[in-house]
């Protein structure tokens, strides 16, 4: 005989079908995120400003184009080697790797916009004498928190802040972001809950799935003073678990089609104020959250409460984190080679960190092991690997052409009876 009545039991099989129902609603469907850019490849000038006039429309604008090269390269010279610089047409053609419409206006003989110019980091640096990059952070996890109407979100719905991420050129930072897209099992690791969460195991399960040595959470809380109107945004630029705050001011636009602009700003002087802590030491790692050298105790972190917190020992293993650059033709070849290096034995992790439909996007890969191992058995597994600066570039191995029989290996014929 059942312990529980009919209508008791037709209720909680109602409360578990709305359950699963509402499990599957979180981790399935709906649009949380932007993919990142990637911009890490490119040193940026933006705001350059052009005014020129041709015999028509597309004349105009070619030769501000040219124009907005010229001075980009000059004003780059002067940020990195504090000289003018001066180059060919010709040779600004195969540096310039980009061009930023940021606003423009085209006429029948007059071109009159303010560009950006992405510069091939390489080339230019070595131009420039600054190829070497000296200052570098280590992998730093982003968590954007935007607050708005009461309503904390990171990647459990798509937020302009998040968006503002995104879209952000990273190649003129000397702080080496992890970006996430907010998809697969993005919003169920890193979300608005788990900003607030302290312990650092959990943090270190989720740094390690993503490559990263510790989190920096950018927050901003917006407040809109009616429908259409003003928007004031509250920004501040926290780091770690105990999500210390390096910096705190506020922005304010006259109309919220402007948001993407205040958002663009914020995340400028955000990543302005990262990078000014870097260089004076201030922006730490938490050594809780990476596991000791093997032989060494593990070091203790008090928590808020007063408790204290160990880490784990490490393993014999040496683990490292290093960048996969791979084609993407399709959407369908993100997943397939996600899953292909992650088939690889010692992968601990293998996430798509930059973008590129049509491109070379990058994967960010923790293996417990030698570099080289990994690119042996990805070698083995059919694929074409090239290995440099800490870099491993992948390709699928072109298909062998199949066999053509030839006249002079054609089988003998057969007998035939006398």
């Amino acid at each position: 005989m059942s312990r529980f009545p009919r209508s008791l039991r037709a209720g909680l099989l109602v409360a578990l079908l709305a359950t699963g129902g509402t499990v599957i609603a979180q981790i399935e469907g709906g649009d949380r995120g932007v993919a990142p850019i990637a911009s890490s490849g490119s040193f940026e000038v933006s705001g350059v400003r052009v005014d020129v006039s041709g015999p028509n429309a597309e004349a105009a604008r070619t030769g501000g184009w040219r124009l907005a090269q010229r001075k980009g390269w000059d004003m780059l010279s002067r940020r990195l080697t504090g000289r003018p610089g001066s180059l060919s047409d010709s040779a600004l053609d195969s540096l310039v790797s980009g061009i930023v419409v940021e606003n423009e206006q085209i006429g029948p003989n007059r071109y009159v916009a303010r560009l950006g110019v992405l510069f091939n980091r390489g080339r230019a640096g070595s131009i420039l004498g600054v190829a070497g990059e000296t200052l570098r952070s280590p992998a730093l996890l982003v968590v954007p928190l935007q607050i708005s109407g009461g309503a904390s979100s990171v990647f459990e719905r798509a937020t302009p802040w998040q968006e503002a991420w995104a879209r952000f050129r990273t190649g003129n930072s000397v702080v080496d972001y992890v970006r996430l897209t907010g998809t697969g099992p993005d919003a169920l690791l890193v979300n608005a809950g788990q900003v607030s969460r302290r312990g650092r195991g959990w943090w270190r399960t989720i740094l390690d799935q993503y490559g990263a040595a510790d989190v920096l959470i950018p927050q901003v809380t917006l407040r809109r003073q009616w429908p259409g109107g003003p928007v004031i945004g509250d920004f501040s630029a926290g780091y770690g678990p105990d999500h210390h705050v390096l910096t705190r001011f506020i922005l304010q636009v006259d109309r919220t089609e402007a948001l993407p602009a205040l958002l663009d700003e914020g995340v400028r002087r955000i990543d302005a104020a990262y990078q000014q802590a870097l260089r004076q030491g201030q922006l730490r790692t938490d050594a809780a959250l990476a596991a000791p050298p093997p032989g060494q105790p593990a070091p203790t972190v008090p928590t808020p409460e007063g408790e204290t917190a160990t880490t784990e020992t490490g393993t014999p293993e040496t683990r490292v984190t290093l960048s996969i650059q791979f084609d993407t033709p399709g959407v369908g070849s993100v997943a397939s080679s996600e899953a292909a290096v992650r088939s690889v034995a010692g992968v601990r992790s293998a996430v798509t960190t930059s973008l590129a439909l049509g491109g070379v996007s990058i994967m960010r890969v923790v293996f417990d092991g030698d570099p080289a191992v990994l690119a042996a058995s990805l070698e083995a597994r059919g694929w074409q690997v090239t290995q440099g600066g800490g870099v491993l570039r992948i390709r699928r191995a072109a298909a062998a052409p199949a066999p053509t029989s030839s006249p002079s290996a054609a089988a003998p014929a057969a007998p035939t009876a006398g």
